[in-house]
This record gives C-alpha cells, structure tokens and sequence, in this order.
C-alpha cells in the first residue's frame, strides 16, 4: 500500500476523498505496480494519498487534485484492459498531458499528411508503431512536434537535451519507412568536434565517424532489430553520415534527419536543406545553449529559423525544460544553467 504522507494543508476541511472501484484484482495489482511504485508517482506529483481498500483505492487530498489522480488512475487502468502494459513513461505522460492525452486535433490537416496519420490524430492519441515499440509522445510539445513531423516537409524541433526531438524523429522516420512512405532514412550530424576534417582519426571512414554517429544507431536500435538495422545500412536504405557527405547530393523518397543542428554553419544549413527531394521529409533538431562553434561563426540553426519562419509546410517547435523526459534532475540542470545566461 502507498504510504506518502500528505502535503500540510491549512484547512483540514479542504481534504476531498475519490474513491475508484478497480473489478479485476489482477489488472490491479498491475495498476499499483510493484511495491506501489506507480501509486507511488502518482502521490509525488499531484500531493495526495492513494489508500488500498479491496478492489477500491480512495484518492484523499486537495479535490482538484485527488479527481485529477482518480481519473488518472481510471485511464491506466483502462490502458490495461486494452492488454497494453503499464510503465514509468505511461505514468509520466498520463500526469502531464491529462487523461485524454492532449486531447483532440481539431484541425483536418492537409494533402501532405497520408489519411491513416490524420485518424491517428482525430483519435487524440498520438502512437507511433516501429518494429520493436509502440512510442507515444509524453508532454503536449512533443505531441505537437509529432503531429508537425508527419503534417510537413521541413521540421525544425528545438530545445534542450533531453526532450525528444531526435528520439521522436527517427521513430517517426522508422514507422514511415515501415509502412512504405519512403525508400529509405538518412541520418546525418555535424561532426564539429573533429572540424569535419576525420582524416586525423584513426581507423577507415566508418570507425571516424561513428563516434559522432552514435546516438543515432542507438535510437534506431530502439525501434527496430539490431540485425535488421545492420541489414538495412549494408543495403544502403538506411544512411547514417557526418554533414559534410551531404554535399552535391539529391535526397528523395527519404526521411532525412540532422541532429545538433546547432553545430552547422549557415553554409551547411543551406547545403542540407536544399538536398531535399521529391517525396522526402526532413527534420532539423538542436539546441541554441550548446553551440560549439568556434566564436564569431552563426549557427545555422539560429540563421535557418530568422530566415525560414514565414514559409508555409515548414514547422518550428520548441521544447523546455517541462519537456525533459530523462531523469528528473535533468530539469532541474538545464533551469539552473539558463538561470546563469
């Protein structure tokens, strides 16, 4: 049974109590988690006390805030008689974006968005299905950044570490690729650290550059079978290279991603946008706070987003630290050091 005292409250009088009737005691059992860890979240962030009582648990706490954990509570239970688990990430995105899940699209979208991805929408619920996971968006952001993801030609996602930008493209660069909206996923970073000039490393070409790579093999990974993914890459229909091989380049029927786009000149931004190609999609993450040029050159990020704006089929999506999805202290990290400029 979850046990976290209750936050003081002045008035004892302001205490409310929902109590949630929960029919099968093995669904739970799933619910509350082991050792009550999920009921255990769920007091942390919202300030009540969740008491067992049979096959009913009573939410006591401030009332806006105990029918806020009841109908939480009611949604991941629900989750769990449509045979899909309950995890961390589900708790935290049930917590943050509300019940319905961000609620509904109003907007019909447009021809660039394929009609299945437009009733993904409607439904409110936005998943993203790849070989190994179903990924669901976990703050209003990041859901607005999917939707912008499927909905146009060019995105650009921008914020801090931690919030999902490259996770969510390359998912959604992966389930395109999976349902055959296009040929093949190219991925690409600047590999600022080494100035792009690898011959000083050691090894072949592939063992310079993949140190700078790694994070994308690893979210690619996340979403598709290790042997698969090396399948793919030996077949050339998945790309994972540094920014400078994209020149002279024409990319089509691609999901095209660059990563730290912050680390790009204005001249490579301009190099890599206009590889784009009949019938590709491309994204553009990065964060402003971690530019690591050298001083007196203008990110490309900062340049592309002034120049770009106003032009329609591209979308800009901006993240905080509300976004963060790591750990939480990652939050609290990223605000202390904005908070000294």
């Amino acid at each position: 049974m979850a046990t976290t005292a209750l936050p003081p409250i002045d008035d004892a009088s302001t205490l409310h109590e929902e109590s949630v009737e929960f029919p099968d005691n093995y669904l739970l059992i799933d619910l509350c988690g082991e050792h009550d860890r999920n009921l255990a979240e769920i007091e942390r962030q919202l300030g009540v006390q969740i008491l067992r009582r049979g096959n009913r648990l009573a939410v006591v706490g401030e009332a806006a805030m105990a029918t806020e954990a009841a109908a939480v509570l009611r949604a991941l239970y629900s989750r769990l008689e449509a045979g899909r688990a309950v995890e961390a990430g589900d708790i935290d995105r049930a917590l943050r974006m509300g019940v319905s899940g961000g609620g509904e699209h109003e907007d019909g979208g447009d021809e660039s968005c394929q009609g299945d991805q437009l009733e993904m929408f409607r439904g409110g619920r936005v998943e993203i299905k790849t070989r190994k996971k179903l990924v669901e968006p976990r703050t209003a952001a990041q859901k607005a950044y999917v939707e912008a993801l499927y909905r146009n030609d060019l995105a650009f996602g921008i914020g801090p570490a931690g919030t999902g930008k490259t996770y969510l493209a390359v998912a959604v660069g992966v389930a395109m690729f999976i349902d055959g909206h296009v040929d093949r996923i190219v991925l690409s970073r600047p590999a600022v650290e080494a100035g792009e000039k690898l011959g000083y490393l050691p090894g072949d070409m592939k063992e310079k550059v993949d140190p700078y790579m790694q994070p994308l093999y690893d979210a690619l990974n996340d979403f598709l079978p290790v042997k698969q993914v090396a399948r793919l890459i030996e077949e050339k229909r998945i790309e994972i290279a540094p920014l400078a091989f994209m020149r002279g380049r024409t990319l089509s029927n691609a999901f095209v991603v660059l990563d730290e786009a912050q680390n790009a000149t204005s001249m490579q931004m301009k190099m890599f946008l206009t590889r784009l190609g009949e019938g590709s999609r491309m994204v553009v993450t990065g964060d402003r706070s971690q530019v690591d040029l050298p001083r007196g050159i203008t990110s490309g990020l900062h340049d592309a987003e002034r120049r770009l704006k106003d032009i329609p089929r591209i979308s800009f999506n901006y993240f905080t630290s509300r976004d963060v999805v790591r750990h939480p202290l990652v939050a609290a990290i990223i605000d202390a050091y904005e908070r000294e400029g």
